[in-house]
């Protein structure tokens, strides 16, 4: 391989080692993979470039155009002309989606999920890094500036993440960065050494090594390199350091309004919840409010945060939308028809000062919110936002909010969708799996209207589709998740909530998923009590008259609204396919989950070791099997990278000591030039550099001199010297038997004459081990002595301007 070649290999390796640093700050790691690949490509890219040969700058063109089209391909393929080339079309939704992956940064706790918007992010971010470094290092021939972008890289995760192992980022990155020094330096002193070294070049590395540790010319450019990767390491320690700390978000900031505080005009927001993923997962099930209302229908009584409306194949999330001053009197729920019962209640509540969100859980729908702070409204989901860092911690407020009660005849002659609240919310991504159309179709067969095809859909998952309530499965929310929760009919609310929403946009009835929690455990003095375990996420389907309506499909959980129930009286509490409480105050109205609730859930809100109400962030299909052996095969290398000479060197000095004695004088001859050789690469890796120059008998004198050896050792140095003249120079050679034991016994005492550091450096580190990288050189220039030969074609020659 050429310099140029060798310095590309490098300026790759770099940009993912640097890279390596953003992994705890998305889960899963298959991110990474996909980054590799794709920078993979665009240096393959410019090495061609570089090869036939281009301009730098048109080389440098050539890979931002390829940049441009590896992400279409892999981020807007359906949009893309022909299905890779850039588009009008692709690249607003290459727009889009930098905008979901800017909202989704702001707002999920570290680790975030690998949503699209935050994977593209990532992944452009590396291929840009990559070209950046590829550009300078390799094009331009400038290694030194190469490590203010990887610097950068660095620094964005050492700035998010929470410390808990910067130490090992910072040496992948700092490793990556002095590898691509290294391989300048090196490619620099060759092409000085054929200028200016002329025959002298022709001496034994060995020898050209001692005189580069005496301080030869050679190392000055050297101890330049070593001073300018120290320098860009120490700023590289210094600069996260100096970044503010960041903890309300994979990036900081939330969501505000356009009042006097400093929230913006719009909010974009997906689970609120999942920022407080650190403050909430803890073991016990944590109060996170109580509350006071003169509700008789406690457990129809649901808290709700926010709802997610779009669902992009991925996740659910909640839409970017315009926020308003609070009014006095909020207005009426939208599609609410005057001749649908109503009744309005009074609520107070209080939150718990550890519970700090963003959103104000109310009741749906409330009519009047009386709250300190600065609050902003967003109508369409009608929720109200904290702005200017304003939270719910401690918060004391009171609602007034109205209980819905259609009937069913109501419910099922509801009237026509308005057409842009259908087109908005019947919206389905392409990538959702064929079967939840077809199961819908099939569970709603016979249906007379939207009505009773939602009470099918909410009863097939809540009984009659032989579904269960389980915490542990892997929680996914994207097409993928939810095609897998339909085979396996296993998970828990966001799977029943998120499953049955997509089946109804499938059917054409306009949905949702609400996120909050659930009415609590009444207490002896007539309050009731929120915790981390009621928690819970719902689907919401809106009904032109009655407006959006709450279903409950997750079996043991929350309560069946009185208007899916058939044949229910007016008032009627009780709910025949849940199972039957006992009229006690102190008893909870809605089952909590089990003590023994599963960690894996801690994303979803389901119990008290797990802390994110209603999680609508989890990854979409989880982590495959595939994923999980390519991030331990790479993990493994990465590990095993730097412990290769040591592996090497063994496995060197296992074949020159395990050589039989031999019949043959060549067998002597090679046994005894290999103990020799041992010898003197083993002096080499405790420091004792090699010299060509000398003779076998000097040299066993220079080892003995400088390692400071006994005189048993001593002697065992001399006499391998002393054979190795025999089979050199004595015109008959005499075999002499131990050589293999003397070498074993020089390496002892060159051990025990040095420190712990020098021992261990030669253990892991052996300076040896530079042969086999001679060893590939004289095999390279072999090749391309055989490669140049006359015989070839004029046109397989490489250039002459510029080669790698």
């Amino acid at each position: 391989m050429s310099g140029r070649g060798r310095l590309a290999l490098c300026a790759y390796a770099a940009t993912l080692m640097a890279a390596c640093s953003m992994l705890p700050l998305v889960d899963p790691y298959a991110w990474i993979v996909q980054a590799a690949f794709l920078l993979a490509i665009q240096c393959g890219v410019g090495a061609l470039g570089r090869r036939v040969p281009l301009p730098r700058a048109a080389t440098v063109a050539a890979q931002a155009l390829v940049l441009v089209v590896l992400l279409t391909v892999a981020f807007a393929r359906q949009e893309a002309l022909a299905g890779f080339l850039p588009g009008p079309q692709s690249v607003q939704r290459l727009a889009d989606l930098l905008t979901v992956g800017a909202d989704d940064v702001g707002r999920y706790a570290i680790p975030a999920p690998d949503t699209a918007g935050i994977r593209l992010m990532l992944v452009g971010g590396v291929l840009l890094i990559g070209l950046a470094v590829d550009a300078l290092a390799v094009t331009f021939r400038s290694a030194a500036p190469a490590g203010l972008p990887l610097l950068a890289l660095y620094s964005v995760a050492a700035g998010l993440s929470d410390g808990g192992a910067d130490w090992l980022w910072f040496l992948l990155a700092a490793c990556g960065y002095l590898l691509l020094l290294l391989a300048e330096g090196r490619d620099r002193l060759s092409q000085w050494g054929r200028v200016f070294a002329g025959a002298a070049a022709a001496r034994g590395r060995g020898h050209a090594s001692g005189i580069g540790a005496q301080g030869g010319g050679a190392l000055a450019p050297v101890r330049t390199g070593r001073r300018i990767g120290a320098f860009a390491l120490g700023i590289a320690l210094v600069v996260p350091a100096a970044l503010p700390a960041l903890d309300s978000g994979l990036l900081a900031g939330t969501g505000g309004g356009n009042g006097k505080g400093r929230g913006g005009g719009t909010i974009s927001a997906v689970n609120p919840l999942v920022s407080l993923q650190n403050d909430l997962n803890q073991p016990e099930n944590r109060e996170v409010m109580s509350y006071r209302t003169n509700s008789t229908g406690a457990q129809d009584f649901y808290l709700r945060i926010l709802a997610l409306d779009q669902f992009n194949g991925s996740e659910w999330r909640a839409s970017t939308r315009r926020l308003k001053d609070v009014p006095k009197r909020l207005p009426n729920p939208p599609g609410l028809s005057p001749d649908v019962a109503v009744t309005e209640i009074s609520t107070n509540i209080s939150a718990s000062p550890s519970y700090k969100q963003t959103y104000l859980p109310l009741p749906y729908p409330a009519t009047e919110v009386r709250v300190d702070g600065r609050w902003r409204f967003e109508p369409e989901g009608r929720t109200l936002v904290g702005d200017d860092g304003e939270t719910t911690g401690g918060a004391q407020y009171g609602v007034s909010s109205l209980i819905v009660q259609p009937t069913a005849g109501q419910l099922a002659s509801a009237g026509e969708v308005p057409a842009a609240l259908l087109r908005e919310y019947t919206q389905v991504p392409g990538s959702l799996p064929k079967v939840v159309r077809a199961t819908a179709d099939e569970v709603t067969k016979g249906s007379a209207n939207s009505y009773e095809q939602a009470v099918k859909l909410q009863n097939y998952f809540a009984s009659e589709g032989g579904f269960t309530y389980d915490t542990s499965v892997n929680s996914g929310t994207g097409s993928a998740a939810i095609g897998r929760f339909l085979n396996d009919r296993r998970g828990f609310c966001v799977h029943f909530s998120f499953t049955m929403a997509a089946m109804a946009r499938t059917l054409g009835i306009p949905a949702r998923v609400a996120v909050g929690f659930t009415p609590g455990t009444a207490q002896s003095d007539g309050s009731m009590s929120v915790g981390l375990r009621d928690a819970h996420a719902w689907p919401e389907l809106y009904f032109e008259g009655i407006g959006w309506t709450r279903f409950e499909p997750t079996p043991t959980r929350g309560s069946l609204p009185s208007y899916t129930l058939p044949d229910a009286p007016s008032g009627d509490s009780a709910d025949p396919a849940r199972p039957e409480t006992e009229a006690s105050a102190a008893v909870p109205v809605a089952p909590s989950a089990s003590d023994s609730c599963p960690a894996q859930t801690g994303g979803q809100g389901e119990c008290g070791s797990s802390a994110l109400p209603g999680a609508a962030a989890p990854t979409d299909t989880g982590t495959s099997a595939g994923t999980v052996l390519g991030v331990v095969l790479v993990a493994v290398l990465v590990l095993l990278l730097p412990l290769v000479p040591m592996f090497w060197r063994m496995r060197v000095r296992a074949r020159r000591l395990g050589s039989s004695t031999g019949r043959t004088p060549a067998d002597a001859t090679a046994r005894t030039l290999a103990a020799w050789q041992e010898i003197t690469d083993t002096a080499w890796d405790h420091g004792i550099e090699p010299d060509e120059s000398l003779t076998p008998r000097k040299a066993a004198a220079r080892v003995v001199r400088a390692g400071e050896l006994d005189p048993e050792v001593a002697e065992a140095v001399h006499r391998v010297a002393g054979a190795v003249e025999q089979v050199l120079y004595a015109p008959e050679p005499r075999p002499v038997s131990g050589l293999a034991e003397d070498a074993q016994a020089v390496r002892a005492g060159l051990r025990g004459s040095v420190g712990r550091f020098a021992r261990f450096r030669a253990t892991v580190a052996p300076r040896s081990a530079v042969r086999v990288v001679w060893a590939v050189s004289e095999r390279r220039a072999a090749l391309a002595g055989r490669w140049r030969a006359p015989q070839r074609p004029a046109w397989l020659r490489l250039p002459s301007r510029q080669q790698g």
